[in-house]
């Protein structure tokens, strides 16, 4: 058993060899390759027929296999060193899995040089699967074949590069919904080999499926060298966040043991050997099962191994030196070429005549040493070892001269190669032929292919690798290089005509860009800070503005500050130059910072600007945004029906000109912006829009946006049952810290409404972790500060509640803020209110309700949603100092009433009904509010309110059900003739008249001394008293016993 294939037919980027289920071996596939057919009779007997030990490890396989044909994925890494064989035991797997007929895709990780093909293994494994399943993968294809053909080529063109950062995460979305339709109906085994090699673009598409993939019957399988993976190993952080994912299993190969390694001798020498050979060749191997094999077959053709060097890599060369000149000669040049070299390019780097290539080859195959690649018609070492030590034995000056046969042949005949290989793998071989002039162009045109392909990481290796070669090019080679690729609208050069060659700053821009793309923003913003340093002193404002746009929007998302002063700077750079699009970008972002962070006048007029420049320089993408803007500053300012008007009508432009990342913003904020309005309903139909576009183009974590923002509007027209459906939809989609402290906050208001004060504190920390310590927008600020102050204020902490809200109101709330601000300021009335007569909240207390009414009086209610919301905070203020009439709750409940918001109706309701009880014992009125008010309750699940509008109804003697016999006329009808609200309410708790004057006196704020004092009792019996009256009372201390007196009016002295 080995660490690489078992000869020609083995599974390498197709499937396991001779399996009716595997990819590579479908209907319909092609004739067998020129390699294939040319070796056809060469016989290679290198590795044991007997599959030794790994019974622990195949077992394990086989039940994530069964357990995945029950609908539930599965995926697992296998990791070992070289050589202990983890292909052998991938090999074994695929044949259980073929005989259990499922479809097989084995991909591997192709390593040209030092450099790794983008997406190579998936790009395998997806043509695997179409030769395969040509009408099935046809069918999961459909619509998106444009933007798939990023991975796949061979699909058609691909669709227009998004101009955003959202491009590769909808492509990994669309790629894990392709695998989700593929495996709804038939098990699929998809195999990603060598992750040692992985470039950086398949490694977080690997980490999206293992996160992402919920559905279906896969097995994704991974391999990988442990002892490759060293501390600074590019795997390594993957590997590490993989072992935190519980969905991921891991197998370890272990070497053999000397029983293990004699059973694999015995398949290969078909003989049983005798013990003083098991023991030479298990001390000499230590158990490796490849170097086990490249043993027996070195003393096989060599002799008995006893002058064998102890190195291993001498080793793995002898047989590579006993064959003819010619096969060790196209042995070098294969060992350079990369994991896989097709036949053509090797007879054109060989440069040896056909029949001389053909015995060659023949010569290599046979000794083991090279196996045919039938899928590309060509070679690939039968080991990776083997390829690595014919690698490192050649000369630097050899190396460098194959290196330079590849590109020159490969530029003489680009056919040699796929097309979509062809660009990274020229680059590669003239960089490693240490020629600049040739490198330094090849490069740049790669980098051009990986961004076409959202292979950024990729595109930013190349660029650092084509600013490294800068200086060493000539001069004549750079002014004949290609023009900028893209860089958003970073000028082509210094001048205004944007014409000019390609500057060191422009590669720097664009690297810059690439490297925010593919998520390396740490990185994005070493090369900003740089670009900037070196712009110093330079008269080029339009180049340095652009990056001062970059630096701030990268220290905003890395949390360093809020990017106002980086914008500032951009802001006075571009002051007074003529139109450009980075002046329009700059405006852009100034807006977009202001409604974000300062939302008011200012904001608006710099969105004004921004489309009047971007109009003027023809910028449509930039104009549409500062639109979106503009409407949604608008509806802050009041202006409703104007600001929604734009924002439709640029959702719809959009649309129709598919720009996805104006379509998927606009499916956030048209809804967002509808629910801030009081347009509940609208907001729902709106993001149901939203939705469906964010969902067909691939977008996560802004469809998790969408339906957060649907549940808030759920949650308004009291929909609670959709409200939690749409957040727990949401909670499957977040990729972002934001989207997902969207869904926290939108669990804290279900938990908080429903008494689940338990994972209201739960989902509150959280949420602080996620953007309380990170973000500096009132959007998320203020909403937390307010579930925090709620949550307090329900657990008994009501000085924790007022400090939060102190806290949060030094900040202030500027206009544009009023949609949060509005009701954390009916939250703080609330908590006074529901706190009037607590001795340990009095002091201070004026202050603050003089503070909630100055900031009332501060913030626009030209909306009737945020009138409403004024009227009732304006309610519980006067309820705050005990002057509240249920003239103050009709009006806040008929401004309430056309909203469509049920659950603050019914606790205006609540409210009402509690005031015509304590004022006027108007039963009638009384029953039918909370009657009301219960029944909403009831209805969503709000059990604090229903409690509370129980706990009334009982002490006013108010049946919440009305009786068979009532009439509308009678309902609430007294029997007594001077039924006083305050008395019946003192006789529904069971107060004797003793405890009557006791809990007078304790609503006075008298001590239990000055209570006996004044009853002329003991002390004792003042507190026995004391303590009777809270337990009837149903309240935790003397505090909250005042405080029900002073709220229900219960003695006419308090």
């Amino acid at each position: 058993m080995g660490g690489g294939t078992a000869g020609p037919t083995a599974s390498y980027g197709a499937g396991a060899a001779g399996a009716p289920h595997t990819a590579h071996a479908a209907v319909g596939a092609p004739a067998l390759s020129y390699a294939y057919a040319m070796l056809g009779a060469v016989e290679t007997n290198t590795v044991s027929p007997l599959f030794v030990g790994r019974t622990r490890e195949l077992a394990t396989l086989t039940e994530a296999l069964a357990r995945a044909s029950a609908g539930e994925p599965q995926a697992l890494l296998v990791g070992g060193e070289a050589g202990v064989g983890k292909t052998r035991l991938v090999e074994e797997f695929l044949a259980v899995a073929s005989r259990r007929e499922a479809v097989v895709a084995v991909g591997g990780c192709v390593e040209i040089g030092a450099d790794g093909l983008p997406y190579a293994p998936f790009a395998t494994a997806l043509r695997a699967l179409r030769r395969a399943l040509p009408e099935e993968l046809a069918q999961a294809l459909a619509g998106q074949e444009g933007e798939l053909a990023r991975l796949l080529p061979e699909l058609g063109e691909a669709g227009h590069a998004a101009h955003d950062e959202s491009g590769t995460a909808r492509l990994f979305e669309l790629t894990a919904r392709l695998l989700e339709r593929v495996c709804a109906t038939r098990t699929l085994v998809l195999v990603l080999e060598d992750l040692h090699w992985s470039d950086a673009s398949t490694r977080h598409l690997l980490s999206y499926l293992l996160r992402t993939l919920r559905a279906g019957r896969l097995v994704l399988v991974g391999t990988y060298r442990s002892d490759d993976v060293h501390r600074r190993h590019p795997l390594r952080p993957l590997l590490a966040e993989l072992d935190r994912l519980r969905t991921v299993g891991r197998v370890e190969l272990d070497r053999f043991s000397r029983a293990e390694v004699g059973r694999q001798l015995t398949g290969i020498l078909a003989v049983a050997p005798d013990t003083a050979l098991v023991d030479e060749i298990f001390d000499r191997s230590d158990g490796n099962a490849f170097f086990v094999e490249e043993l027996a077959r070195t003393i096989e053709c060599c002799g008995d191994g006893s002058q064998l060097s102890a190195s291993l890599r001498d080793l793995l060369l002898v047989r590579v030196e006993t064959l003819p000149d010619d096969a060790q000669r196209v042995v070098r040049f294969v060992a350079e070429g990369g994991s896989t070299v097709e036949h053509r390019l090797l007879a054109a780097v060989a440069r040896l005549a056909d029949d001389d290539l053909d015995e060659a080859l023949r010569a290599a195959v046979g000794a083991g040493i090279l196996l045919p690649a039938p899928d590309l018609d060509g070679y690939r070492f039968r080991h990776s070892l083997v390829r690595e030590a014919v690698s490192d034995d050649l000369l630097p000056g050899e190396r460098s001269r194959l290196n330079r046969r590849y590109a020159e042949a490969l530029e003489a005949d680009p056919g040699l190669v796929r097309a979509d290989e062809r660009a990274a793998r020229l680059a590669s071989y003239w960089y490693a032929a240490h020629d600049p002039a040739k490198a330094l162009p090849a490069v740049l045109r790669a980098s051009v292919e990986a961004r076409r392909r959202y292979a950024h990481s990729e595109q930013l290796r190349l660029l650092e690798r084509a600013m490294e070669l800068w200086d060493e090019a000539p001069d004549a080679v750079r002014a004949t290089l290609r023009p900028l690729d893209y860089a958003e609208v970073y000028p082509g050069c210094g001048c205004a005509s944007g014409s000019g060659p390609l500057r060191h700053l422009d590669l720097m821009a664009e690297a810059t860009v690439a490297a925010r793309f593919g998520g390396d923003r740490e990185r994005a913003l070493t090369l900003a800070k740089k670009a900037l340093r070196l712009l110093d002193g330079d008269d080029d404002p339009l180049r340095a503005a652009w990056f001062w746009v970059q630096r701030s929007s990268l220290v905003q998302t890395l949390s360093r500050g809020d990017g106002w002063q980086e914008l500032a700077t951009a802001q006075e750079l571009v002051r007074g130059l003529h139109p450009s699009a980075v002046h329009a970008d700059v405006l852009v972002n100034v807006a977009s910072w202001g409604a974000l962070h300062r939302p008011g006048p200012d904001a608006l007029a710099a969105a004004d600007r921004a489309v009047e420049y971007a109009r003027l320089v023809g910028e449509e993408y930039i104009e549409l945004h500062a639109r979106l803007t503009r409407g949604w500053l608008t509806i802050d300012a009041g202006g409703v029906d104007e600001g929604l008007a734009e924002m439709y009508a640029v959702r719809d432009r959009a649309d129709a000109l598919c720009l996805v990342g104006v379509m998927s913003r606009a499916g956030v904020n048209l809804p967002s912006s509808l629910e801030s309005a009081g347009r509940s309903l609208e907001a729902v139909a709106a993001a149901d829009h939203g939705i469906t576009v964010c969902h067909d183009h691939g977008m996560p974590d802004s469809e998790a946006w969408a339906r957060a923002n649907q549940a808030e509007s759920y949650f308004s027209l009291g929909h609670w049952d959709e409200s939690r459906a749409a957040t727990d939809a949401a909670a499957l989609l977040f990729r972002s810290r934001k989207s997902h402290g969207l869904v926290a906050s939108r669990r804290i208001e279900l938990a908080l409404a429903t008494g689940d004060f338990a994972e209201a504190e739960e989902q509150i920390a959280l949420n602080g972790r996620l953007v309380g310590a990170h973000e500096f927008q009132p959007q998320y600020l203020i909403p937390l500060a307010r579930q925090t102050m709620l949550l307090a204020a329900r657990q008994g902490r009501v000085p924790e509640a007022r400090a939060a809200f102190e806290a949060r109101s030094e900040e202030g709330f500027p206009p544009g803020t009023q949609r949060y601000a509005l009701p954390l300021l009916h939250v703080a009335a609330v908590i006074e209110a529901d706190a009037r007569g607590l001795p340990a909240t009095e002091p201070g207390r004026p202050a603050v309700l003089e503070r909630i009414r100055d900031h009332l009086k501060r913030l626009p209610t030209l909306v009737p949603v945020w009138a409403a919301y004024g009227t009732l905070i304006e309610a519980e203020l006067a309820r705050a100092e005990g002057a509240d009439t249920p003239q103050d709750w009709a009006r806040a409940a008929a401004a309430f009433g056309p909203l469509r918001r049920p659950y603050e109706l019914a606790q205006i309701r609540y409210r009402w009904a509690e005031s015509v009880v304590a004022a006027s014992g108007d039963r009638a009125t009384a029953t039918a509010l909370l009657r009301e008010a219960h029944a909403v309750a009831e209805r969503l699940g709000a059990a604090p309110l229903a409690e509370s509008v129980g706990l009334l109804a009982r002490r006013a003697r108010i049946a919440l059900s009305a009786p068979a016999d009532e009439s509308p006329d009678t309902a609430g009808e007294d029997t007594e003739a001077d039924f006083e609200p305050a008395a019946d309410a003192i006789e529904s708790f069971g107060l004797t008249s003793r405890e009557q004057e006791v809990h007078r006196l304790v609503a006075a704020g008298y001590t239990n001394r000055r209570i006996a004092e004044e009853l002329y009792i003991s002390p004792k019996t003042a507190s026995v008293h004391v303590s009777n009256i809270l337990a009837k009372l149903g309240v935790t201390g003397r505090g909250e016993a005042a405080a029900l007196a002073h709220r229900l009016r219960l003695y006419e002295t308090v």
